[in-house]
């Protein structure tokens, strides 16, 4: 049952200010690891397999986190979910600064991961407090925000870290984070619960999906490192199997299932997961390669970068996602979605291809990263707004959390086959990956992407309005 609940007080420009603040400081603390994984990887004599692993658990654990955080701010308000999900994310920042080693790290990036369902529950904070017509200004105002923190983390990522300490680059964000949150908790008026209907949250479907997550990733990154232990690999697999049919039978049954796999049947929702999971896949190879190449020295095949210097290299790629939004959005409205994946999937396997032919000089790389990174924003925001528009207002939600998490789903596995491609292609002795690895890892993504050209073909023309 439903129960009316008299509107939410509304705010002034200091509440939306403070939920900006956090916005810039969760994005600044996101982004910190992607410009500064090499030196990650030095420091704590990581395999590239490992790095990998590292730089994409923040998104798995967010990717279970915000359908929990979505229905515990309809049930107790969206205000009190936020703060105690930034309390869990100022806590694994704290971990992470204080991290001896990559056990500890990976804990403290895991906690971190909260900070993925509190970007949503701001979005229905603002829309609580404040008319239509605000709200989405309030919203473009945060989300913008959240953009620039990431980028601002990217460039100051590895000058903190070289001048510093790797435990400041994490540590001062944090602190970001924390005055944030007190700011939040201090301005932000109390919103009523949406749901008293006693909707419970399902526990056996997190338990188990986050089972086969964590099994998966075993399995992609030490699956070359097990070819001669077959036994383990092979209870490893019989595992993953075990949570992914034990999953999938959890939420088919379940009343209110984290995930409603019955969505996937519907074709228009079942392509834009499986276009999602075959872009995300040639994104990711991109997102992980190019900075692993950049730090290569500069003796051998790579530049030498250091973390300072390939955080600006990848400031380019950072404002072309930060466009693409906007661009699909226009491009949808006048062309239709399949048109605009069509050009997404083109142009990303021009870039993935371009990369794997050309990367002896820093322009191709820092040309090919922004072009995927664009290629990916103009397909995965085609997508949400296909899927958006196919179901029935009630279904919103749920067909698009589907495309989220299937998108999170693509970017770990690809990150982590590309990985694995490394720690295979490093000569016994050395630390440094032959190039003909990279070179691989480039030309699966490109031929992954061009796959996805098929479930295009089938797809309708889209809303044009």
């Amino acid at each position: 049952m439903t129960t009316t609940h008299a509107p939410a007080p509304p705010i002034g420009k200091a509440a939306v200010g403070a939920l900006g603040a956090l916005a810039v400081s969760t994005g600044a603390l996101e982004s910190v690891v992607t410009p500064t994984l090499p030196l990650l990887q030095r420091e704590l004599d990581m395999s590239p397999a490992e790095g990998a692993l590292l730089s994409i658990v923040l998104l798995v654990t967010g990717a279970l986190i915000t359908p929990i955080a979505g229905t515990l701010g309809d049930r107790y308000g969206g205000k009190r979910v936020v703060v105690r999900l930034m309390a869990v994310v100022c806590a694994g920042g704290l971990v992470s600064a204080l991290a001896p080693n990559l056990p500890v790290l990976l804990l403290g990036q895991v906690l971190q991961g909260a900070m993925v369902g509190a970007l949503p529950l701001s979005f229905i904070l603002v829309r609580a407090h404040l008319p239509a017509g605000e709200s989405k200004v309030a919203i473009g105002v945060v989300s913008g925000l959240f953009v620039g923190g990431a980028m601002a983390g990217t460039l100051a990522a590895g000058p903190v870290a070289e001048g510093l300490s790797r435990h400041w680059m994490f540590a001062l964000p944090t602190f970001a984070v924390i005055g944030a949150t007190v700011l939040v908790h201090r301005l932000m008026p109390h919103d009523p619960p949406r749901r008293t209907d006693g909707a419970g949250i399902d526990w056996p479907g997190l338990v188990l999906l986050s089972g086969t997550l964590v099994t998966l990733m075993l399995v992609l990154g030490l699956g070359a490192d097990l070819v001669a232990q077959p036994l383990v690999l092979l209870g490893l697999v019989v595992l993953l199997a075990a949570f992914g049919a034990g999953w999938v039978a959890v939420e088919r049954r379940a009343a209110s299932p984290m995930v409603d796999l019955r969505m996937l049947t519907r074709p228009a929702v079942g392509k834009s997961c499986l276009l999602t999971f075959l872009i995300c896949v040639g994104t990711s190879a991109a997102t992980y390669l190019v900075p692993q190449l950049f730090a290569v020295p500069a003796d051998t095949y790579g530049f030498g970068a250091s973390a300072t210097a390939i955080g600006f290299f990848l400031l380019p790629g950072a404002l072309a996602a930060s466009m693409a939004g906007p661009i699909s959005g226009i491009g949808v409205r006048r062309l239709g979605s399949r048109a605009v994946v069509t050009a997404g999937v083109l142009l990303m396997a021009v870039g993935l291809l371009g990369l794997a032919a050309a990367h002896t000089e820093i322009w191709h790389l820092v040309v090919g990263k922004a072009l995927v990174a664009l290629a990916n924003g103009l397909c995965v925001t085609a997508m949400v707004t296909r899927t958006a528009t196919s179901v029935g207002l009630g279904d919103t939600g749920i067909a698009t959390g589907l495309v989220l998490v299937t998108r999170v789903i693509g970017f770990a596995v690809g990150v982590q086959v590309t990985g694995a491609i490394l720690t295979a292609g490093t000569p016994s002795g050395s630390e440094i990956p032959a190039e003909s690895a990279f070179v691989a890892g480039f030309v699966l993504a490109a031929a992954v992407t061009a796959l996805s050209l098929l479930v295009v073909r089938t797809m309708s023309k889209g809303v044009k309005e």
